[in-house]
């Protein structure tokens, strides 16, 4: 199909007239039955690479998803666009309505899914009988950094690809390091050599970034809430840890008035898609999250992500900073770090991960463990199951687990190199897209002074309001109430 053809396609079924870097030739890739990775920065319409593909050939497109309220954003936009054709296949679905949608699968343009979903043999047999037009492996950086220790029917799409057969195969990300692309490759069985790549520079000159260095904890609370009432909204805020953004959203919200909520995977599925659709329509300023929000998420005009806590990498730290200004506005990165933090993020790193003490005990009797369904125990039944011994799911687990270090001592040279930092990711994921640091992009020394020109901080005036606005009581008494 030409250029014309589909921009006709484009402009009917999205209402734009042309496309954004990088998705034609994803376009014409997968429709001519290539095979393609592509790596496209935030907010470049890496999901309509997919849509697009549906109206243009015969067959469904089956897309395999990370995140409940990701596929549900996904379903709700093609849903608003006028597309009947689409299902989610979730947890959320009761019996008897996901029984139906197995039973009438064939109907369906859209499915989406995770790699869970995907893995269950009902839902096999439902996918084998239907015609693939494309299988397509959204924000698929997960099966890198998730596959091995946390997600591990990640490592079953090689499988699910072998048994659908789908006319072509498409994995999509924002970032990857080389390292990474060539994991994604192997853990999904495409082949190097005839995978057809499409890769964009991870550079975000609209963004600019910042770490902000702090001696202890109660400084750097001060100094979050200052950003989050200086800095123009909306904004996100990330955390490590659940407590930590609870806390710290009621925090906000009591000391600046500015309208704020937290959100992380313990919370009620209603609840996370209530939160995530107050702030797409702006009733939320700022939202305190765990990594579990954000992703794939469209909302255009968010003014800055700051980090409580450290990212476990820097393609972690890229993809959820590249959730500011994706409308081409100027926004703003900024890292708060105390040294205690990395002790936080070593922690992360280990939990969830099975010892060898754990491993031993399993294999010596894993009768024990049958109605144990802890994350570490589902780990090593996945592993037995598939054929690993107990030293080979030891040395598998042990190269992970140096692979994070070492990802985590990239985030930590990023945060103390005494360069320009824009330079440095560019030169951590091998981009060779050339810039100059002007001290425009990331290394200006009087960041206030800056930001201001950038407008990028809220009027004084505008700060006060906001402040008074937290008094809603007070302010109820004096517009409807009177004190005889």
């Amino acid at each position: 199909m030409n250029t014309a053809e589909l921009t006709k396609i484009l402009t009917k079924r999205f209402g734009y007239t042309t496309f954004k870097p990088g998705q034609l030739d994803v376009i014409q890739a997968v429709l001519a039955g290539q095979d393609t990775f592509a790596v496209l920065p935030t907010g470049t319409g890496k999901s309509l690479c997919y849509q697009l593909p549906g109206y243009a050939t015969s067959g469904s497109v089956v897309i395999v998803s990370p995140l409940l309220s990701l596929m549900q954003d996904q379903v709700a936009r093609l849903h608003y666009l006028g597309e009947k054709k689409v299902v989610a296949l979730t947890s959320d679905l009761t019996i008897m309505d996901k029984n139906g949608v197995l039973q009438q699968l064939q109907q369906y343009r859209f499915i989406f899914l995770s790699p869970e979903m995907a893995n269950q043999p009902r839902v096999r047999t439902a996918l084998g009988r239907l015609e693939i037009s494309l299988l397509a492996i959204d924000e698929a950086h997960c099966i890198s950094q998730w596959g091995t220790d946390f997600r591990p029917d990640y490592l079953e799409l090689a499988s699910l690809r072998e048994q659908l057969q789908p006319r072509a195969t498409l994995a999509m990300t924002a970032t990857a390091t080389k390292r990474v692309q060539a994991d994604i490759l192997v853990k999904l069985g495409l082949t190097a050599a005839t995978t057809k790549k499409v890769i964009y520079t991870v550079d975000r000159p609209n963004i600019y970034l910042d770490v902000q260095q702090y001696a202890n904890e109660s400084e750097k609370e001060r100094a979050l809430i200052q950003f989050c009432r200086q800095l123009k909204k909306p904004g996100i805020v990330y955390f490590s840890s659940k407590q930590k953004s609870e806390e710290m959203a009621d925090k906000i919200q009591k000391e600046t008035g500015i309208r704020t909520s937290f959100y992380h995977g313990d919370l009620p599925s209603q609840d996370r898609y209530a939160i995530q659709q107050q702030f797409m329509q702006g009733d939320l300023a700022i939202i305190c999250a765990t990594t579990a929000f954000g992703m794939g998420i469209n909302k255009a005009n968010i003014r800055f992500v700051l980090h409580y806590h450290l990212a476990s990498n820097l393609e972690s730290y890229l993809q959820e900073t590249g959730r500011a200004g994706r409308d081409g506005q100027q926004s703003i990165a900024i890292l708060l770090f105390q040294p205690s933090d990395i002790r936080i993020q070593a922690n992360l790193m280990a939990s969830g991960i099975p010892d060898k003490g754990l491993i031993n005990q399993y294999f010596k009797n894993p009768n024990n463990f049958k109605a144990m369904h802890f994350p570490e125990i589902d780990l090593l039944r996945f592993y037995q199951q598939h054929g690993y011994s107990a030293s080979a799911i030891q040395q598998l687990l042990q190269k992970r687990q140096e692979e994070k270090r070492l990802a985590l001592g990239g985030m930590l040279s990023y945060i103390t190199t005494p360069n320009c930092k824009r330079q440095f990711i560019l030169t951590y994921f091998a981009d060779h897209k050339s810039i100059t640091c002007d001290n425009d992009c990331c290394c200006h020394n009087q960041m206030t002074d800056y930001l201001e020109q950038l407008n990028l901080i809220t009027k004084k005036e505008e700060q006060k309001e906001s402040v008074a606005y937290a008094d809603w009581q007070s302010r109820l008494k004096q517009l409807f109430f009177t004190e005889y």
